[in-house]
């Protein structure tokens, strides 16, 4: 059964059909379109999860990794971060076999459809002209013979005149004879009309719109074909990838399996174990018989020695804003990078010197290059003018100018930060012999420090910048901030975070959410609960 056959009739039912057709493939591609969008969301979601809960390099998360369950939650990131990345390879795949494929198809099908309807456009344009030249010649016909019939009847009348003349009679009669001759040339067009509008209708109908209409249903049908394999595809993509996710999910529990608590156990001992034996008793003092507090205080000289190394200098908080550079939403001086805070601007204005640094070096190159050319130039002319090179020499010349401008520029900047603030430096230049700061280091401890403090305190073994310092109250953000800028940290308005530092002038206060995450926020941007904060 065919539509030029079955639907002979129903062009406009064939018309609506195949247009539903071609507008449900472009719907299956918005969908598929949406999918993808999903899945690329959730892939970085994953990723910026996974780089959230992954240890800096440095920090003192990194250097917990030597434990087993800590090396398995990295392992656990890592196969995430895995995982994401084959999310993205089902978006990308539906991507392009599914939504491009389709699409394309699509458009060739839209041009296909136009393509027959217009052909069956024609076809009725053809017979609706045949049919009027019909209607007309048959109408002509029907005037000239009433005409030819009024004619003769005339003659007859006239001939039956008695008083009528014989001239009058003769012209009244071939009068007559001449509408007749009109009128069977009228009824013999309309024969001939006739005839070539049943041939062409015959044609129409048998020959011309079956052909159109089987054409428009194997486009239909090859458009429901190629879509069913669009379908198969959806499923296809996501399953392909599933075994690379099984292997992500078995890395996952392999990570677990891998954990050794015993093991734990003994590389915490290995790092951290004093040697030193444990305190004896301590002696009875006899306070009647006068016995000697010299002799008492040496023997609590024992157990003295080794508890105060067990805690000494593990809850020091520093500074790390100056209080003179305030930071301001006003203005912002973004080319000295004076907005952000002091440590993070001395990190940037070294990036920024170190690009720099890497531009001038190319057009110093790049000069060097241009010298050895024009000098072949002036041994050789006839393989170029030394003159055509001249502009780029100076061209050149003025870019390394600009450059050599701009980085003095940076380093004055970068002297600058690195000169002020009261944020302590750890460098080993700082540290003389025995270990203590040199007081005439940038990275000496300011005077708010104890001296004895100055010359004992310890250091990490990885010189951690940052302390892990408790909270010292809370706030209440008022207003959303994107925390876009380097040391910052985004917030919501309502959320209620740790105060970890407070606000020493500059305009901003450092806090914690209960993650981990720290940043610092505008002071203005948040209410902090006085009552329940304790300066350290």
């Amino acid at each position: 059964m065919d539509w030029g056959t079955e639907l002979w009739d129903q062009c406009d039912i064939i018309d609506k059909h195949t247009q539903s057709g071609l507008d449900l493939v472009e719907k299956y591609v918005k969908f598929v379109k949406e999918r993808t969008e999903i899945e690329q969301n959730y892939a970085k979601q994953l990723r910026n999860l996974t780089k959230k809960y992954s240890p800096k390099r440095g920090s003192k998360e990194e250097l917990e990794c030597r434990f087993s369950n800590h090396q398995a939650f990295l392992d656990i990131l890592n196969e995430m971060n895995d995982y994401a990345g084959q999310r993205e390879l089902i978006a990308e795949n539906m991507m392009i076999n599914i939504c491009i494929e389709l699409t394309k198809y699509l458009q060739e099908l839209k041009q296909e459809r136009k393509t027959h309807l217009s052909e069956a456009k024609k076809a009725q344009q053809s017979l609706e002209g045949t049919y009027k030249q019909l209607d007309n010649s048959k109408k002509r016909f029907e005037r000239e013979w009433r005409e030819a019939e009024k004619a003769a009847q005339y003659a007859e009348k006239t001939d039956q005149d008695l008083n009528a003349t014989k001239a009058d009679v003769e012209k009244a009669k071939q009068q007559a004879h001449m509408r007749t001759h009109i009128a069977e040339e009228c009824k013999n067009d309309y024969a001939l009309q006739l005839q070539k509008y049943n041939k062409e209708q015959n044609q129409f109908y048998f020959t011309d719109m079956p052909l159109i209409f089987s054409r428009l249903q194997d486009m239909d049908e090859r458009r429901i074909k190629k879509l069913a394999q669009g379908y198969i595809l959806f499923a296809d993509t996501e399953r392909q990838v599933m075994p690379i996710i099984g292997k992500c999910l078995e890395g996952i529990s392999r990570a677990g399996t891998n954990v050794n608590e015993k093991n734990d156990s003994v590389v915490l001992i290995e790092q951290h174990k004093s040697g030193f034996e444990r305190p004896g008793d301590v002696e009875f003092e006899d306070y009647s018989q006068g016995i000697n507090r010299a002799s008492s205080d040496s023997s609590l000289g024992t157990p003295k020695g080794p508890l105060e190394l067990l805690g000494k200098n593990r809850n020091k908080t520093f500074r790390l804003f100056n209080k003179k550079s305030k930071v301001g939403f006003t203005s912002v001086d973004t080319e000295g990078f004076t907005h952000l805070p002091p440590e993070q601007r001395r990190k940037r204005l070294q990036q920024k010197i170190d690009d720099i640094s890497k531009e001038l070096q190319k057009e110093m190159d790049q000069s060097e290059a241009l010298g050895k050319m024009k000098d072949v130039y002036e041994k050789n002319p006839q393989m170029g003018d030394p003159a055509s090179l001249a502009p780029q020499i100076t061209q050149t010349a003025q870019n390394m100018e600009r450059l050599r401008g701009e980085l003095n520029k940076y380093e004055s900047w970068l002297a600058e930060a690195g000169g002020r603030g009261d944020s302590i430096r750890y460098s080993t230049h700082s540290l003389n012999n025995n270990g203590a700061h040199n007081p005439n280091s940038p990275g000496a401890i300011s005077d708010d420090t104890d001296s004895s403090q100055a010359i004992y305190t310890e250091f990490d073994d990885d010189f951690e910048e940052e302390e892990v310092a408790a909270p010292i109250g809370q706030c209440t953000a008022l207003y959303n901030f994107p925390g876009s800028s380097e040391g910052t940290i985004s917030m919501q308005e309502g959320e209620v975070l740790s105060v970890v530092e407070e606000d020493k002038g500059d305009g901003w206060t450092r806090v914690r959410r209960n993650n981990g995450d720290e940043g610092y926020i505008p002071t203005s941007y948040c209410l902090c609960n006085k009552q329940s904060i304790t300066f350290i």
